[in-house]
């Protein structure tokens, strides 16, 4: 059951037009989400983040926070799930071919909700490989990181390069050579103790699994180094991992041809564990203030 415009539609019937200028254009924005028990992992977050790339597109969505979250509650309530995966997309809406955004009256407003899939346990066992990519991570004087955006065609690149090297995942440079982040997540490394990832400066998506990472490794007493790496030293790493709101904490067993020596290593791993250990928090939380 798919969440449209103000309606739930079974998925047969969810229909949008082919004068979207999300289909025309890549013209709108999105959201994923990971369900844990019934409870939507730092919704807030997700939805503030949600407005704030409307607004950096000029798009009024036309529903509050609150219209939302009853939305949300709805399509997990009518798809019976509880361990899922939500995506709420949201388009500049029908309107004539052209880029003015005035040719559309109203945007497109949709939610998604699939079952949580888990990924492999020897991906988290064994690590996964990954590859760094000769797609450039779009320049953030053009197309803003920090909008979550469905031009998604640089990433769709990057991927259709890692999966040729047999990559679970592609690791994108900015336009001056430094590691930005994947197709669909952030990157971490650790050297000598200290826990490293790109700085959003380098163009990347403040992630906020990202965010809560970098949380966790401070409440470790971690030393935690935000800034512009060169891809040797992702290379050359002790420890490698990727994160996002479904994969988590992703170990990395290779960067290319490179092997990594510790796959997983102990700082991913407490990282890991760290990071389970807020999201068991929350769904307590959650459970507490609905009783």
């Amino acid at each position: 059951m798919i969440y449209l415009n103000n309606r739930i539609v079974p998925k047969s019937r969810a229909r949008v037009s082919v004068y979207d200028h999300g289909f025309l254009y890549g013209d709108g924005i999105y959201e994923t989400l990971r369900v844990y028990q019934g409870t939507v992992f730092h919704l807030d977050e997700h939805i503030a983040r949600l407005f704030r790339s409307a607004a950096m597109i000029q798009l009024t969505i036309p529903k509050t926070h609150e219209a939302i979250k009853r939305a949300l509650s709805k399509t997990l309530k009518a798809n019976r799930h509880k361990d899922a995966v939500v995506r709420i997309t949201i388009s500049r809406g029908e309107g004539p071919t052209g880029l003015d955004p005035a040719l559309c009256p109203s945007p497109t407003f949709v939610i998604m909700s699939h079952a949580f899939k888990p990924y492999p346990a020897k991906h988290y066992q064994q690590g996964v490989k990954i590859a760094i990519v000769r797609t450039r991570r779009n320049y953030n004087g053009a197309l803003n990181a920090q909008i979550k955006s469905l031009n998604f065609l640089n990433n769709v690149l990057a991927r259709i390069e890692a999966k040729k090297e047999g990559a679970l995942e592609g690791i994108m440079l900015n336009y001056r050579s430094f590691i930005a982040e994947g197709t669909v997540s952030n990157v971490f490394f650790v050297r000598d103790g200290v826990l490293c990832t790109p700085s959003v400066n380098a163009g990347i998506l403040d992630g906020i699994t990202r965010g809560l990472l970098v949380e966790c490794a401070k409440e470790l007493r971690l030393t935690v180094r935000e800034g512009m790496f060169r891809k040797d030293a992702l290379m050359s790493a002790d420890e490698v991992f990727i994160s996002n709101t479904t994969m988590e904490v992703m170990p990395v067993s290779s960067v290319n041809d490179t092997k990594i020596s510790s796959r997983p290593g102990s700082i991913t791993k407490k990282l890991r564990r760290a990071y389970r250990k807020k999201v068991n928090a929350y769904i307590k939380k959650a459970e507490r203030s609905n009783e």
